[in-house]
């Protein structure tokens, strides 16, 4: 398996695991090429069985929960079913996202075209995301994403649907990377070399997990820091894309640490 750093661990017991996955990184392992990094072959290297309780896109960062025993695996799948586990998700989008919540109910299907996308449909399955702005910029918008439901790339195709993709998303946005050029003026680029994008996947980030522990009951929940490379994003946007705020907009600013 090609190498990749274990990630970082949130809470580990007996019966529960949680990680800060690492963008580039599958949660279970490929289909056609079994040597790319992946979560459960990490896993199960080092803890034998592990079960794999919901999933994150590999260009995906963030919270992500195992179970250990087969006995936490059904009980934390039968809270993911009923809709009982809290995600929220943290997503750099385009635009100035000008509302303070914007409740998005979009059904979704596989895309009748292109095969390992998802597509709005009235034939689809119910979907809802919730989405707050945290902070806005000049040409972007940091969001809070609710995920109250679990289709794949629900986030990605809602934000889409409204009119604000994430900033960087190849499949369903405007642009493959970021550049710094592309908002600070009088950019300049040393001699005999090329730009690289500050972030060059999509930008969304797995921010809380909120569950009910398996075997005790109690309530659990873990915040995952953002990687290098959202939290350059952000703070180049801070110094070169200057806070927006509406005329309308009554809301307050919230400060997110690093």
């Amino acid at each position: 398996m090609k190498k990749s750093h274990y990630p970082a661990v949130l809470f580990e017991d007996e019966h529960v695991l949680v990680l800060n996955k690492e963008a580039g990184t599958l949660t279970i392992p490929d289909r056609y090429d079994q040597e790319l990094a992946n979560l459960k072959s990490m896993l199960k290297a080092r803890y034998g069985d592990i079960f794999v309780v919901h999933r994150l896109d590999r260009d995906t960062s963030g919270a992500i929960l195992f179970a250990k025993t087969a006995e936490a695996h059904k009980t934390l799948n039968r809270q993911f079913q009923q809709r009982t586990v809290g995600k929220i998700y943290h997503a750099i989008l385009a635009g100035v996202v000008q509302q303070d919540e914007i409740p998005i109910d979009i059904p979704l299907m596989p895309h009748p075209k292109i095969k390992g996308l998802m597509a709005p449909s009235v034939r689809g399955k119910e979907s809802l995301t919730i989405v707050r702005p945290l902070q806005r910029f000049r040409m972007a918008t940091l969001a809070e994403c609710d995920m109250r439901s679990g289709r794949q790339h629900q986030i990605r195709v809602h934000c889409a649907a409204i009119g604000h993709p994430l900033l960087v998303d190849a499949e369903y946005g405007r642009s493959e990377g970021f550049m710094l050029s592309s908002i600070k003026r009088r950019y300049n680029l040393a001699k005999n070399t090329e730009e690289r994008p500050l972030i060059a996947r999509n930008t969304l980030h797995s921010y809380r997990l909120e569950f009910t522990h398996p075997f005790t009951g109690e309530t659990l929940r873990f915040e995952a820091a953002y990687p290098k490379d959202f939290r350059a994003t952000l703070q180049v946007l801070a110094k070169y894309a200057k806070q927006y705020q509406p005329a309308d907009w009554t809301g307050h600013w919230r400060e997110l640490a690093d």
